[in-house]
Formats: C-alpha cells, sequence, structure tokens
C-alpha cells in the first residue's frame, strides 16, 4: 500500500543501453557463422562488453509538494532518469510509480509541427497534452501573452529560433498546474527577462503544491527552488541530502 503523501515512486530503477553497432556481413558470411561453436559465445561477449548502464538501482520517494532537484555532471544519468520517470522509457530494470497528473518538460518544442505556424502548434501541441479546443480557446490569449510572441502568431515555427519555439512551448505546458512537474533545465532559456519570468511561474506552482523534479546545471537555481537534493554519479545515486549537497557537488567537482 502506498503512502498516501507519496507521489513519486522509484523503485530500484536500473537503465541499460548497448552503445555497439554490429558490423555488417555478407549471407555467406552469416551461413558459415551459424555452424561455429566460437561464434554465438563471441557474439555474446561482444555484447556484453558493449552494455552501458545508465542508471544502477536508484532507489527514492518524493512526497507531495516536494521540490527535489537532481545534479551531476553530464552523462550521470539525470535526463534519463527523467524520461523513465515521465514514462517516454520503460527501465531495464525496477519501476515507477507517478500518483497524478503529470507534465513532463523535457524536450520542449519536441510535439511541435515545423511546418505549422505558432498558432497552429499552440492547438496541436496543447492536443497531444490532452486539452480540448474549447479549453485552448479560452486560454488561447493567456499563452500568447505569456510567450511575447504575438507578432509571430501566422509564422510557422521553422523560422523559430530555439528559444523561440522554448517560450512557445513553455507557455503551452504550463497553462495548467499539474499534480507532477518534471522539469529538465528548461528555466535557462530565452532572454534573462523571460527567464525570470519563468521561474516566476515555477515558483508559483511549487507553492500551490505542485510536486516537482527538477533537473538542472544552475546550482543557484536548485539552491532556490529545492527542498531536497539527489546527486547522481555515473548512474549511482552519490548523496541525498538538503541543499548542502549542492556544495558537496561543486567541491567534488574543482578537486
Amino acid at each position: 500500500m502506498k503512502d498516501k503523501d507519496i507521489m513519486i515512486k522509484i523503485n530500484n530503477v536500473s537503465m541499460k543501453f548497448n552503445l555497439g553497432v554490429e558490423k555488417g556481413f555478407s549471407l555467406k558470411e552469416g551461413f558459415v557463422n551459424l555452424f561455429d561453436p566460437k561464434y554465438h559465445k563471441k557474439r555474446k561477449e561482444i555484447k556484453k562488453k558493449n552494455e552501458f548502464w545508465a542508471l544502477s538501482d536508484i532507489d527514492f520517494d518524493i512526497k507531495k509538494g516536494e521540490v527535489v532537484g537532481l545534479i551531476g555532471s553530464n552523462g550521470a544519468g539525470k535526463s534519463t532518469l527523467l524520461k523513465i520517470v515521465s514514462g517516454v522509457m520503460k527501465p531495464t530494470k525496477g519501476s515507477v510509480k507517478v500518483y497524478g497528473n503529470i507534465c513532463p518538460m523535457i524536450e520542449l518544442g519536441a510535439g511541435f509541427d515545423q511546418d505549422l505556424t505558432a498558432r497552429e502548434n499552440i492547438y496541436l501541441n496543447g492536443a497531444i497534452m490532452g486539452y480540448s479546443k474549447s479549453f485552448l480557446d479560452s486560454k488561447f490569449k493567456e499563452i500568447v501573452e505569456f510567450s511575447e510572441l504575438e507578432e509571430f502568431l501566422d509564422v510557422p515555427v521553422k523560422n523559430f529560433s530555439s528559444g523561440m519555439i522554448a517560450r512557445l512551448a513553455f507557455s503551452v505546458a504550463t497553462i495548467v498546474e499539474p499534480e507532477v512537474l518534471i522539469v529538465d533545465e528548461i528555466l535557462s532559456v530565452g532572454d534573462i527577462a523571460f527567464q525570470a519570468k519563468s521561474e516566476e511561474k515555477m515558483l508559483s506552482m511549487i507553492t500551490g503544491g505542485t510536486t516537482v523534479l527538477y533537473v538542472s546545471h544552475s546550482l543557484e537555481s536548485i539552491k532556490k527552488l529545492c527542498d531536497r537534493v539527489i546527486w547522481i554519479d555515473k548512474g549511482k545515486i552519490r548523496k541525498i541530502g538538503g541543499i548542502d549537497v549542492c556544495d558537496e557537488y561543486q567541491e567534488a567537482v574543482k578537486g
């Protein structure tokens, strides 16, 4: 039975990738190899050698209203974990349970059609997120005003900068306050003014009781927003604690 206060339960999650690319061979070689007793053993050894465990035995819970930050170097496994929690990936081992409606802000703009205009993409992206047309009609003005892209509404997004796409996607994604928010480095998009506005929006969601799992390389942002910090190093949890974990991580990076 789940604790009524738990919103995200991550139970011994491990994720394996195979980094190898097998060399192509002819039909004749393939046929000959079938009768070679050493072939299958050799192939198995190569496959084993190319295995990469991006995550190993990740285990923690996040309670309702908690804001938890994930820190670690590039390639530590943070974004992979977010994708597993969001349901984009299935773990090799272990399980993840998310209780409540979830809004993953991982790859902003990934659901956009580059040939459609900003106006059309608001409705497309909103539909992908499960919003009805009538709801999007009622929130359209608010989305556009927040994105600050009024004059570009009828321009195909293929002509947008990455910052403009992220602003539009963020504006659609945050039009409702979900119970669980998954965030990957989105507060670094756009110009300084929009970053501040995005952070303010995030803070309003947090104070409203939204449970947040947040990845960022900005330790100042982690310290400002998070109650608890999880340091992931080479796919494993190195430490869980308060915001002082950021200082320990920074010292380790310097050393």
